[in-house]
């Protein structure tokens, strides 16, 4: 279980409404990798809640899964 510090730093990096990509994740349910979300907080044990563009809002475990953010001048494309 993560300390309340790392928590903290946690929440610092991962902002709601910040535009994620998913690298890795070892669920049944999870999306596809490469798949895209936004970040809508993280919860009090450092879990990344998500709102996949799928549909899905399964949370990131950081340590097991894997996420990139989007840089925000990425996102918007010509």
């Amino acid at each position: 279980m993560m300390n309340r510090s790392e928590v903290e730093r946690i929440k610092m990096t991962y902002r709601a409404g910040m535009r994620i990509r998913l690298l890795k994740m070892d669920d049944v349910q999870a999306p596809p990798v490469g798949t895209e979300g936004t970040v809508r907080g993280v919860d009090d044990i450092g879990s990344v809640m998500v709102a996949w563009d799928t549909g899905s809002s399964l949370s990131v475990v950081l340590g097991e899964d894997e996420i990139e953010v989007i840089p925000f001048n990425s996102r918007y494309r010509p």
